[in-house]
């Protein structure tokens, strides 16, 4: 079944947006309109944290050459204006230098003020996943969506959704690896299937974006690392408070097994050579 995106209707409030210049004929309201720069004020539900400056700037040099060829989305706020979406435009003009930018003014709900920028970023691939998790929840948490709701609004699968949307359990600085680029979502998500104590985890990023790890290797060390069912027999509770304190001195799997009479195993879990190197030299005390 095809899903009715509500992106299709930022369009909408945009009419001839993709013909307008700024040698456009004089505009009236219910079309863009030239309003000051400075009299626009932020979106306070802008879903972006940062922009590639690259591209902004690869975006201010068009703007200088061609003028913008887009109008941002604002709502009235009094004598000034607030902006609804377009943000990186806005940005890039400033950047040119222009004094004034073309917009289309619309009546917006408080409500819609994500939900029309989270929209057109998505639309235009400017979010990065982090970015783009953290927008989700917060459109779930403030207008009180299911995934399957979000979903049929956006025009997603609600299994994106869900995935999505689990990269905000990640620790912050492995955010910080996925928002730059240097991890993907599938080697995040790999980790948190795994769900090993936090410190592993950060390391365990670290060194997939070190040795340029393939998201499959990430998730046989994923599966490497899940957790046994739990024993039938109880298990005592020294051995285990053991076992957690070599978890994290290691950082890898330890499980230990006692076989009676005081005798026992330790097993230690390795994923590769490099890995195997590196709990060598913490026993050895060569590191």
């Amino acid at each position: 079944m095809t899903r009715k995106a509500l992106g299709r209707g930022l369009g909408a409030l945009i009419p001839g947006s993709d013909r307008y210049t700024e040698r456009a004929p004089e505009p009236t309201e219910a079309g863009p309109v030239e309003i000051d720069i400075d009299r626009i004020d932020p979106n306070p539900e802008q879903p972006r944290d940062q922009f590639d400056e690259a591209r902004l700037e690869d975006l201010s040099a068009s703007i200088r050459q061609n003028g913008i060829l887009q109008p941002v989305l604002v709502r009235r706020r009094g004598e000034r204006f607030q902006l609804v979406a377009g943000e990186r435009r806005l940005a890039a003009a400033q950047r040119a230098g222009l004094l004034k930018v073309p917009a289309v003014i619309r009546d917006v709900a408080d409500d819609k003020l994500l939900e029309l920028a989270l929209v057109e970023n998505i639309q235009r691939e400017q979010l990065n996943p982090i970015e783009e998790a953290q927008a989700y929840e917060d459109l779930v948490r403030k207008l009180g969506l299911t995934q399957e709701a979000l979903a049929e609004r956006l025009g997603k699968e609600r299994s994106t959704i869900a995935n999505t949307l689990r990269l905000t359990k990640l620790p912050g600085p492995i955010k910080d690896l996925v928002a730059s680029g240097r991890l993907s979502p599938g080697h995040a998500r790999a980790l948190l299937a795994a769900a090993p104590p936090v410190g592993e985890m950060v390391r365990a990023a670290n060194l997939m974006v070190e040795q340029g790890w393939s998201v499959r290797q990430a998730e046989r060390w994923a599966k490497l690392r899940e957790r046994p069912p739990s024993p039938a027999r109880p298990v005592d509770p020294n051995v285990a408070a053991a076992a957690d304190r070599l978890c994290h001195a290691l950082g890898t799997k330890v499980q230990i097994r006692k076989r009676g009479r005081g005798a026992g195993v330790i097993h230690i879990h390795y994923f590769n050579d490099e890995d195997l190197d590196r709990i060598y030299s913490l026993l050895a005390g060569t590191r």
